[in-house]
């Protein structure tokens, strides 16, 4: 049972992992993307609170993470970004040293009042190429799902089968001389079971999707609450690619189906080891 007057209080660990981080931040307590370290520390404190022991994930391979640069690439899924906090989570608690994972998310983002501001405070930043090629030049470590809103939309007929990647994150990888190490998240397709995009839906509310859930017509809103599913992140090694960023877009999809290939081969792995989805 979570205690709630203990969210007041900032984790020990979430405290000492964001202080071991180079922050550099200005005379306001923000660095140059809007990052926040006092923020950052309440909003890690709450998932280590609540996303941590409701969703129990494991972790393998964060050992593949190498010191500097480096973008981690990974599949997506389950409707809202819980995928991306529990990859984050991981990298700061569980990386040596710690790795502060700046998530880039889609542009329709910021137009969700409050979450937006707070997810930004605790490191994501908006999916622009500008801001993705000065934070690795800047030597951080990215997250990219380059399947975008394609993946996180994906129904349940097409759960774990990944859909089409952009060529975006290939071409600054190559012109910032940035390792990429794919990453399999499993767990994210059952915890929100989406069995419909309704579209109309989603253009009258300004939203990508409009997923309709098993539970959607008998509890509204509380249809969407996600399911208590055992999450599990592989992290793969790392790969380097050589050649021009600007190159045609056959040679650039070429080199991004080798990164869509090894994370099939992670997801493969980690739904073949696991015995249940709960545990």
């Amino acid at each position: 049972m979570v205690n709630f007057t203990d969210m007041l209080t900032v984790d020990r660990d979430v405290d000492q992992a964001i202080d071991a981080l180079e922050n550099r931040t200005n005379a306001y307590g923000y660095d140059a993307w809007g990052f926040s370290p006092a923020v950052a520390k309440r909003g890690y404190t709450f998932g280590k609170r609540v996303f941590l022991p409701y969703f129990r994930p494991t972790v393998t391979g964060i050992e593949n993470l190498p010191p500097g640069r480096v973008m981690i690439v990974g599949n997506h899924s389950g409707q809202v970004p819980i995928d991306g906090a529990i990859v984050a989570l991981a990298c700061l608690l569980n990386g040596k040293p710690p790795r502060l994972v700046r998530a880039m998310v889609e542009r329709w983002f910021p137009n969700v009042p409050f979450i937006s501001d707070f997810l930004f405070r605790c490191g994501a930043v908006l999916g622009d190429p500008v801001n993705c090629r000065n934070l690795l030049l800047d030597e951080q470590s990215i997250l990219v799902f380059p399947e975008g809103v394609r993946g996180s939309s994906k129904t349940w007929k097409k759960r774990y089968q990944l859909a089409e990647f952009g060529r975006g994150f290939m071409r600054l990888a190559l012109q910032t001389d940035t390792p990429i190490v794919p990453c399999a998240i499993i767990g994210g397709e059952e915890s929100i079971v989406s069995l419909y995009n309704a579209k109309t839906l989603a253009k009258w509310t300004g939203v990508p999707y409009f997923p309709i859930t098993p539970f959607t017509p008998f509890l509204g809103p509380f249809g969407y609450m996600p399911l208590p599913v055992k999450f599990r992140i592989h992290f793969g090694k790392p790969l380097t690619f050589s050649g021009r960023y600007d190159d045609e877009d056959s040679v650039i999809n070429e080199k991004a189906d080798v990164i869509k290939s090894q994370i099939s081969k992670l997801i493969e792995h980690g739904l073949a080891e696991r015995k249940s989805v709960f545990y």
